[in-house]
């Protein structure tokens, strides 16, 4: 199966929506219409306050960011959204993962107890310019 993970962003709107519709940010936008071109068998958004979470799930606007969390932290945040895709069917070893995220977001998700098999996109992109451009460039092919 292929999963795409996109991370999510510190702009929201208010209230409740549609986790796909509660983030703003122009960053989020372009990454979310990227991901949906790649073909994939589902879409998760992976939530700083909600772990992985799906587009149509309705939450609240709220103020939670993996920069903020301590190491341990965000170990125990990777091992939660590990555990949250083995309750929706997917296989962390044995999936493959495209991840539309920043590095807090995989870096304890990868590994032999973890995520295996997988794409960095954003591999490489030092500057959230240099992500909007990389995806500017996407979402015109």
């Amino acid at each position: 199966m292929k999963i795409v993970l996109v991370g999510c962003v510190k702009k929201k709107r208010e209230g409740v929506h549609k986790a796909k519709d509660l983030y703003t940010s122009t960053l989020f936008r372009k990454a979310w219409a990227y991901a949906q071109t790649l073909q994939a068998d589902r879409i998760y958004i992976l939530s700083a306050m909600h772990g992985l979470t799906h587009p149509e799930q309705p939450i609240e606007k709220y103020d939670v960011t993996l920069g903020r969390m301590s190491v341990a932290e965000c170990k125990a945040w990777a091992q939660c959204v590990l555990k949250q895709m083995e309750q929706a069917g997917i296989n962390p070893r044995r999936d493959e993962f495209i991840i539309i995220a920043g590095r807090n977001y995989y870096r304890y998700l990868l590994g032999p107890s973890g995520i295996r098999h997988y794409a960095l996109p954003y591999e490489g992109c030092s500057s959230i310019g240099k992500i909007l451009q990389f995806l500017n460039i996407k979402l015109q092919a």
